[in-house]
């Protein structure tokens, strides 16, 4: 069930939905958070059914707050989404126009639902200090992307020096299976580790992330390698045995070498969105983890990124940008082999 409301106010949002939740037979909502997208609006229909396929999980009324501040004429429209694929929750998609984009949190904030969290997520670019965003002060658990700005170890500066508890990044959750994949590889192959390397899509910041956590949990030096992707293609653990390594060459099958036996397939599949966003909502506490790993974010690699395809003078200046050696050229098929 889709209502459309136009030139409207949250006081008749809220009239609405209980109407439509008593036509639809439920008067009562089960969500257990609201969860508030703040986005534009060429991201808002993604964000909107990666949240919805997330809510099956998690019940949640969603808030797509989609701001249009270059229309002239204050007003605010509204959908509500009740039943049909919204999953077990309810949506409401707000289009605020002119002034009243900027006052976001004004609208939004009769229509949280009373006594459960709420978690705010940015899409696209979002906000450098998520704690400083009207849709984000008052949030147990903030979620924004780095992913989606050009430069997107800028960003994660920047929300590494604002940081505040519940603050998390997407490029952070797509690392969560390589951690698990190579935690237990180390439990089932207990050895000294002398050294670590990555690979991934250059500019990727999740493969940069990755490695500032191993180098941060082992202690040990880092190499990297920036290839073609997608996105991480591989880790290897180097001990006095031989390397410990994670291949995953394609986005969706990796392969598990340890020394001394014989190699594994293993499922690391890139996931999507509604997986990512999933993964957050299950923990509404501060993640301390990623909240120590933004404290070396910011420290530059010794060793010289290596490069393995065309884009060396793009590294170069984003090496430059963060204090950091100047990269050097690989040859793709040697790097590989």
């Amino acid at each position: 069930m889709i209502i459309d409301l136009t030139d409207t106010s949250a006081s008749k949002i809220g009239a609405t939905l209980v109407q439509a939740r008593r036509r639809a037979g439920s008067p009562t909502t089960g969500a257990v958070l609201t969860l508030i997208i703040s986005t534009e609006e060429r991201h808002h229909y993604d964000a909107m059914k990666a949240a919805s396929a997330a809510s099956r999980e998690h019940p949640a009324r969603i808030i797509v707050a989609v701001a249009r501040p270059e229309v002239a004429r204050t007003r605010l429209d509204a959908e509500v989404r009740v039943g049909d694929d919204t999953g077990p929750g309810e949506v409401i998609v707000l289009r605020l126009y002119g002034e009243l984009s900027a006052h976001a949190d004004a609208v939004v904030m009769p229509l949280l639902l009373p006594d459960v969290p709420v978690v705010t997520w940015w899409p696209d670019e979002g906000p450098d200090v998520p704690k400083n965003d009207p849709l984000g002060r008052f949030a147990q658990r903030r979620i924004t992307d780095a992913a989606e700005y050009h430069k997107p170890m800028s960003k994660l500066r920047a929300r590494a020096a604002g940081y505040t508890p519940g603050d998390t990044d997407l490029a952070w959750t797509r690392i969560t299976p390589w951690r698990s994949m190579l935690a237990a590889a180390l439990d089932q192959f207990p050895r000294k580790i002398t050294g670590a390397a990555v690979s991934g899509e250059e500019g990727n910041p999740s493969a940069r992330v990755l490695a500032v956590w191993l180098r941060q949990r082992l202690g040990v030096p880092v190499s990297r390698t920036a290839d073609e992707g997608p996105g991480i293609t591989g880790v290897e653990l180097m001990t006095p045995d031989g390397p410990i390594a994670l291949t995953r060459p394609d986005g969706e099958l990796a392969t598990l070498s340890v020394p001394g036996q014989p190699d594994r397939p293993v499922a690391l599949k890139r996931r999507e969105t509604a997986e990512l966003i999933a993964e957050e909502l299950r923990r509404l506490d501060p993640d301390d983890v990623y909240a120590k790993l933004l404290q070396d974010i910011d420290v530059p690699f010794t060793e010289p990124l290596k490069v393995a395809g065309p884009t060396v003078e793009k590294a170069a200046k984003e090496a430059a940008r963060l204090g950091e050696p100047k990269p050097v050229q690989v040859d793709a098929v040697e790097e590989s082999s």
